[in-house]
């Protein structure tokens, strides 16, 4: 980022007249109208699209002038914000003119392409600069945020693709998020009010991001994005706003007393600072925190003051303060306090003549069709059906010139109860019919808005998708100048150990050192893989006795004509070799699993030798099954073992028994105890061969085992021993550790 560096001129320009004025009055009173001049040292030039505010009133910028023309007091603070450089903070002393000197404002080695402003009534000059790009779109995002969405949208991309600095995009994603708040397209916005401060941190951006979140009504997010705020720099107008909305999101939470605490807090700040229409708001919040507490007396007093504060600042203020209050005094069931009021809004609200420019931004959404049917439905509230009747229909007359349907709607509900009460049921008929028609009316135009917000929803997805877009592309394109800045850093580093011959004997050191650990950690890998490999060969092979008598068990099923019997044993035999197969690249498996597999096999070797033995599984309750895992297939050669070795040689019915019992937190011992002949006898008894291949078959289990635990860390340990002294019996004792 390019240095900036800020500094404040000040020049006092007292003249006589200055002198008199502070004779008549106090200086902290009087507000001055004050020069401001915002300029560029390298060019002496002004900077026109400074954002330049007092207690958040904007200035704009003055093309005869050359300057920002400001309206202050004394001891107001002026903030001077700008896309390229920190923001000004300072405290007006006087009747001053102020110089706000920027160096280093604009890169010579950006790239930015200018353009020059011109119109007829102000040309620039040979000698003046034309704005760099992104200056020019920041404007027009300004001049279109409250006008044309989709202009200012395509000016923010315009914006981001000029963005050469993480100051520029964080302006610019601020910018878009105060687009999306204004067009209450909340989320959106707080999206991007988190992205602009990612970029850089600025705690009016927090403060700004506070706000939009209470209007989503995420009022714990808003609680602590205002909280981070108000341990930041801030202005002291800010200030005020700050604890203003910790008041509003404690309200929002039915947290009076909070609420009440952060009101007056930001109350007295607003009165230092004779802060007339916050005085005003915070009176009347005030009011309401205080009716939600329960006092009323109280309640009533600031209520009043907010209605006199009001009335001195314009009608605006006035009518919608008397509204608020009017709502107080209905939901207190205060009637005739509330018509009282409401007539007197109604007078006001009438006499602004028809000639006062803007007049429907004076009196905003109070219309006097509302406050008609306010006061009528407060006369039906009171049961003075009679007198509630005069005011909906004049209510109904000027909603149906002004076209407000939804007043109307209400209004003419209102007055077919009204008369149907005073036993006027033809007009209450009459007006029922009208009230239903107008619903219908009502119903088909909410139907047209829900298809524009459909489609202005669309629009804004469309724009906000070509954003992402592009700021991701941008990323990337940071990231390939990140790299080959790395790339160029590196090969200034190889030059430069190129010229220390010194230390080359060190370098060659530590490369044998190098050598050596690579060697190690490749003969480690080696033998991992080797390991590995002995795994998946082990996997992969099945007992081929059990393979071949299974074979054969079908075929004696078969012999007898014992299809039933062939073709259930087929089955069962066929989801074992399944699963065998489904884990034969596994080196564990869960447990749960595994005692699946062993009591199908178990099953299967039990209908074979139904006269040989009989079995059972018990599996300790308290076990997590899910918290321990086994190799595939790992205890069935030594269920193997006992039936054909140990079982299959006694000559009555023996038993088996399979047991899993937890022995200690981490630890369960698995259990398999049979009543045969005996290892010693069974060797007795077998050929050559057949030993042989026993010899093979439980080396390669140990091996297994040995290979499992060097990986592993001793997951497992095997014991094999004699049940009974005379050798008959065989028990396995295996140790599972949890994973």
């Amino acid at each position: 980022m390019m240095k900036r560096f800020l500094y404040i001129l000040v020049v006092l320009l007292l003249g006589s007249q200055s002198s008199i004025w502070a004779q008549e009055e106090s200086s902290s009173e009087r507000v001055f109208s004050i020069k401001v001049k915002v300029i560029d040292e390298n060019t002496n030039l002004p900077i026109k699209n400074a954002n330049v505010s007092v207690n958040g009133k904007l200035f704009l910028f003055s093309s005869l002038k050359d300057r920002y023309i400001i309206k202050a007091r004394a001891n107001d603070e002026l903030i001077v914000t700008h896309p390229d450089f920190d923001t000004v903070y300072y405290v007006i002393k006087d009747n001053e003119d102020i110089k706000i000197s920027v160096e280093g404002i604009e890169d010579k080695k950006s790239k930015y392409s200018l353009k020059k402003l011109s119109s007829p009534r102000n040309k620039p000059s040979k000698s003046k600069k034309a704005s760099d790009a992104f200056n020019v779109y920041y404007d027009s995002v300004k001049f279109h945020k409250e006008k044309n969405l989709d202009k200012s949208l395509t000016f923010v991309e315009k914006m981001l693709d000029e963005s050469q600095t993480k100051r520029r995009r964080a302006v610019s994603f601020k910018e878009l998020a105060e687009i999306y708040t204004y067009w209450k397209q909340y989320d959106l916005a707080i999206e991007n009010f988190k992205a602009s401060l990612k970029e850089v941190y600025d705690n009016k951006v927090q403060l700004l991001l506070a706000k939009t979140q209470l209007l989503a009504l995420k009022n714990g997010d808003a609680k602590r994005s205002y909280t981070k705020a108000l341990k930041g720099k801030l202005s002291t107008y800010d200030r005020l706003l700050v604890l203003e909305g910790l008041g509003d999101v404690s309200m929002n939470l039915t947290e009076f007393r909070k609420a009440k605490e952060h009101y007056e807090a930001a109350l007295k700040i607003a009165k230092t600072r004779s802060l007339q229409s916050k005085i005003t708001d915070l009176n009347s919040k005030l009011a309401e925190t205080y009716a939600k507490l329960g006092e009323t007396t109280k309640a009533d007093s600031l209520f009043k003051n907010s209605l006199d504060l009001a009335f001195k600042e314009n009608v605006r203020r006035s009518l919608n303060q008397q509204q608020k209050v009017a709502d107080y005094y209905n939901t207190a069931r205060r009637y005739d306090d509330e018509i009282d009021l409401r007539k007197e809004s109604l007078k006001e609200a009438n006499s602004i003549t028809i000639e006062t420019e803007d007049k429907e931004s004076l009196v905003d959404s109070i219309t006097s069709q509302k406050i008609n049917y306010k006061i009528g439905n407060a006369y039906i509230l009171k049961e003075e059906y009679n007198e509630a009747i005069p005011y909906l229909k004049k209510s109904i007359e000027e909603a149906d010139e002004n076209e407000d349907l939804i007043v109307q709607k209400d209004a003419t509900r209102k007055l077919s109860e009204a008369l149907e009460t005073v036993g006027a049921y033809s007009e209450a008929l009459k007006s029922y019919q009208d009230y239903v028609q107008l619903v219908d009316t009502l119903y088909s135009r909410k139907e047209q808005e829900i298809q524009q917000l459909k489609r202005f929803g669309r629009r804004i997805a469309e724009n906000q998708s070509r954003i992402k877009s592009l700021e991701k592309d941008k990323e990337l394109a940071d990231t390939k100048v990140d790299l080959a800045y790395k790339d160029q850093q590196l090969v200034e580093e190889s030059n430069k150990r190129q010229e220390y011959i010194i230390y080359s004997l060190i370098g060659g050191m530590l490369l044998m050192v190098l050598l050596a650990y690579l060697m190690f950690r490749t003969n480690r890998q080696q033998k991992l893989a080797n390991n590995l490999l002995a795994l998946k060969s082990m996997r992969s092979q099945m007992n081929p006795h059990f393979i071949f008598n299974a074979l054969n068990s079908v075929n004696s099923f078969i012999a007898v004509n014992d299809e039933r019997s062939a073709n259930r044993y087929l089955s069962e035999f066929s989801v074992l070799m399944r699963s065998v197969l489904e884990n034969s690249d596994e080196d564990f498996i869960p447990l749960s699993k595994e005692i699946d597999l062993l009591e199908l096999y178990v099953k299967l070797e039990h209908n074979r030798f139904k006269d040989k033995f009989d079995y059972t599984i018990n599996i300790d309750e308290q076990i997590r099954l899910e918290e321990y895992s086994i190799p595939p297939m790992l205890l069935q050669p030594y269920i193997e073992n006992a039936i054909w070795h140990g079982l299959r040689y006694k000559k009555e019915k023996g038993n088996l028994h399979i047991s899993m019992n937890q022995e200690s937190d981490d630890l369960i011992k698995i259990l398999i105890v049979d009543d045969g002949v005996g290892r010693k006898k069974s060797k007795e008894l077998k050929t050559k061969n057949q030993l042989k291949q026993k010899s093979k078959g439980m080396s390669t289990i140990q091996n297994r085992i040995s290979i499992l635990n060097d990986m592993y860390q001793d997951k497992i340990a095997v014991k094999v021993s004699d049940v009974h002294e005379d050798g008959s019996g065989t028990k396995v004792e295996l140790i599972l550790k949890k994973d």
